[in-house]
C-alpha cells in the first residue's frame, strides 16, 4: 500500500440519476488522494470526452437514458486501457455482469448494496481489487452449473483429458490448479486485494501475485475480471468453498 502513498488518481463518472451522481461526486472529492476529472448524466458527453483525453478511473451506470454504459467500457477499454473501470449499476442479472466484465470492467457493484464509501471502493481497485457485490457473484459462481449438472448426468464414459463432442479444435476445459491456486482464485472472486489475500494466506504479497501470475497463464488472462469470468465459465469456482472472513 506504500507505493501509492502521496499518489492521486483522476476518475470519471457516468450515472444518470442526479441525486445518485451528487453523493459519488461528493465521495471523490472528500478524498485526498482522488480528484474529479468530469462527470456527465448521460453516454454522449462522455464518449466525447475519452475521446479526447483519458483517466485512471471511471465510474459508470448501465443503464444510461441515450445508450448502455457497456459502449464506454468497450470505448475506454480499447482507447485508455491503463484507465480501470468499475460498474454501479441497478442490474443485478447474470447477463449483465458478465457482459460488463467482458467490456473491460474490473468491478460490477449493484447499487442496493450496503457499500462502504464508494472513494475507498475506487482506491481498492487501484490496489488491484475487483470488488464484485456478493448477489452477482454468486450469478458468476453458478454460471456453469446446468452444464456441470449434465456432465455429471451423462456418466463418465469419456475420460476427461479426451476430446469430447466439442469438437476438435476447440479449448481444453480442464485447467489443473494446485489447491493454493483455488484458494488464491476464490479470494480474487470475492475481490480481495492483494495485501489482504496476503494476510488471510500468512504469505507475501509477492507470493500472492506469483500464484495470480499462474493463474493468469493458465487461464490465458490478463485481468482479474477476464480471470474471474473464464475461471467461472470453466467451472472452476462451483466447487470452491467461502474463504474465511
Amino acid at each position: 500500500m506504500s507505493d501509492f502513498a502521496g499518489q492521486t488518481w483522476r476518475v470519471v463518472i457516468v450515472e444518470d440519476n442526479a441525486h445518485t451522481r451528487h453523493h459519488l461526486e461528493q465521495c471523490v472529492r472528500h478524498n485526498p488522494q482522488l480528484v474529479l476529472a468530469a462527470s456527465f448524466g448521460t453516454l454522449s458527453p462522455a464518449l466525447t470526452w475519452f475521446g479526447r483525453q483519458g483517466a485512471d478511473l471511471l465510474l459508470v451506470d448501465l443503464g444510461l437514458p441515450d445508450g448502455s454504459g457497456l459502449s464506454l467500457l468497450q470505448h475506454v477499454r480499447d482507447r485508455w486501457p491503463g484507465c480501470d473501470m468499475l460498474v454501479v449499476s441497478m442490474f443485478g442479472d447474470e447477463a449483465s455482469a458478465v457482459a460488463s466484465i467482458e467490456a473491460g470492467a474490473v468491478g460490477y457493484v449493484h447499487k442496493d448494496d450496503d457499500a462502504t464509501d464508494i472513494a475507498e471502493t475506487l482506491l481498492a481497485v487501484k490496489r488491484g481489487a475487483s470488488p464484485i457485490s456478493p448477489m452477482i457473484a454468486r450469478h458468476l459462481l453458478r454460471r456453469m452449473q446446468p452444464q456441470q449438472t449434465l456432465a455429471g448426468a451423462t456418466g463418465s464414459a469419456t475420460p476427461p483429458n479426451k476430446s469430447s463432442s466439442t469438437g476438435a479444435g476447440q479449448e481444453d476445459p480442464h485447467v489443473a490448479l494446485s489447491p493454493r491456486e483455488h484458494e488464491v482464485l476464490g479470494y480474487i472472486a470475492r475481490g480481495f486485494s492483494y495485501a489482504e489475500i496476503a494476510r488471510q494466506q500468512g504469505i507475501t504479497v509477492h507470493t500472492v501475485q506469483t500464484y495470480i501470475k499462474k493463474l493468469y497463464g493458465k487461464l490465458a488472462v490478463h485481468s482479474r475480471g477476464q480471470a474471474v469470468y473464464e475461471a467461472s465459465r470453466r467451472g472452476l469456482l462451483g466447487a470452491l468453498d467461502q474463504p474465511p472472513a
